[in-house]
């Protein structure tokens, strides 16, 4: 498994695969247009505003009003995105010579902003594995629903973004097969190592695959010094912070902090007429808020030709700035730690969510208001603290054209130990634990975690 950390060697080059995805972006056509809700085949527009497909699957746009006593009483309305079916993120890997290659497909999505990104071997909703366009079948679906226990690496259910789908989950999976594989076109074999060293450029890697690597614990393949060769020093450090499940705070006191804030404060959810929230306004070609900002719904047509259907219409949403995930990282004790925040959002199933230290819109929105704790610090840092920066998309089948920046900045010396209540030191290997168990690491940490380089 180390040998597929690094980025030089695997069955294709880097360059190969640069080449591939962008000859399958010149080869692909793709046309997406915005069109009236009126006129989107087979979805149609409830007296309330809310958007339907006339199947009653995939998903559905609706009207929530949120109301919570954090940190102060407060209450909103909105729109969200309604699919509460759970969904395949799943990847298929096998050993190849000595080493663990995944096969990734390079897939468009219609709100992509740069069309082909490299997507898990499977990427697809109940409603699309079940064939309800009536389309082809996904490709390799029937590896991942015949698994054996032995063959799985990987296999948890994951939140999807809070704030725009309302308690959405889809099943991470990877599993391991023996036998040969045909590789279809538009997927290749790649390692472990060339993923992370793609995700370190700006919208090649989809969400869906930051968030199943996300997932993968490099400490049960370390048993001596020789794995780590060819690691970077910051690698180095980062498997010592993956190996401790106490730091700064036990597990045990983390727990607690977390069981604190979520048993301390109350969310509730509940329906409410889309055309009637007073800061929305609901037209023939979008739902956006009066003042333009957060994000707007817009309906669009759409053809893929390498799609199991290759054409089709589905409402998108639209942000209207854009945001910052990112986590500061500090030594204490010499152990690298993360700024974890607990982070409530309206989707959230249980309250709150494990998020990065930062993690917002960067637009007018705070104009002559206080941003978030430590946004200034991280826009702000030096070059030298900053282990990445790039933009990152968020997924291509709901999100028009959405992309985030994702850092990583490591504190200096003067960043204060002593935090807001809200957050918590935690180390990699703490981390990894929560990444073991249903909705605790939200899919913005998730993606900053399968991010970090390690050679």
């Amino acid at each position: 498994m180390i040998a597929s950390l690094k980025s030089h060697t695997g069955l294709f080059s880097l360059r190969d695969i640069r080449e591939w995805i962008s000859r399958r972006n010149k080869e692909v056509r793709v046309n997406v247009e915005q069109i009236p809700f009126a006129e989107m085949e087979h979805w149609y527009q409830d007296k309330d505003g809310s958007l339907h497909h006339e199947t009653g699957k995939f998903f559905s746009i609706e009207g929530i009003r949120v109301q919570t006593d954090y940190p102060s009483p407060c209450e909103w309305k909105q729109p969200i995105i309604n699919q509460p079916e759970i969904g395949y993120l799943g990847i298929l890997t096998k050993e190849i010579d000595g080493v663990l290659y995944f096969l990734m497909q390079a897939k468009i999505e219609p709100g992509n902003v740069n069309h082909v990104q490299l997507s898990p071997t499977l990427q697809a909703t109940k409603s699309n594995y079940t064939q309800v366009h009536g389309g082809r079948k996904a490709a390799y679906l029937e590896y991942f629903q015949n698994a054996k226990p032995h063959q799985i690496i990987l296999d948890q259910l994951q939140s999807e973004q809070g704030a725009r789908f309302l308690r959405k989950r889809n099943r991470n999976i990877i599993i391991k097969v023996d036998e040969d594989v045909p590789v279809l076109e538009d997927f290749y074999w790649l390692t472990l190592g060339q993923i992370k060293a793609l995700i370190q450029e700006d919208n090649l890697v989809n969400m869906d695959t930051r968030t199943v690597i996300s997932g993968i614990d490099f400490t049960e393949y370390i048993h001596s010094d020789k794995d780590l060769e060819g690691m970077s020093v910051f690698g180095r450090d980062m498997v010592a912070s993956s190996k401790l499940r106490n730091g700064h705070s036990s597990m045990h006191e983390v727990l607690s902090w977390f069981t604190n804030l979520k048993s301390g404060y109350d969310l509730t959810v509940s329906e409410t007429p889309l055309n009637q929230i007073a800061e929305w306004e609901c037209k023939a070609y979008e739902i956006v808020r009066k003042d333009k900002q957060y994000f707007r719904i817009l309906g669009v047509r759409v053809s893929i030709d390498n799609r199991e259907v290759r054409s089709w219409c589905q409402p998108l949403v639209q942000p209207m700035q854009e945001g910052i995930c990112a986590f500061v990282v500090k030594k204490i004790n010499g152990i690298y730690h993360f700024l974890v925040q607990a982070k409530m959002e309206c989707g959230n199933r249980d309250v709150f969510e494990l998020a990065p230290t930062v993690q917002c819109m960067t637009g007018s929105i705070y104009d002559g208001t206080p941003r978030p704790p430590f946004t200034d610090y991280v826009l702000n840092a030096q070059k030298e603290q900053i282990v990445f920066d790039t933009r990152q998309s968020e997924e291509g089948g709901r999100f028009y054209q959405e992309q985030n920046r994702n850092m990583l900045v490591i504190a200096d010396e003067d960043f204060e130990e002593k935090l807001p209540p809200t957050y918590c030191w935690m180390t990699l290997g703490q981390i990894n634990n929560f990444l073991l168990y249903n909705n605790y690491i939200n899919i913005q940490a998730r993606s900053l975690i399968a991010a970090i380089p390690y050679v």
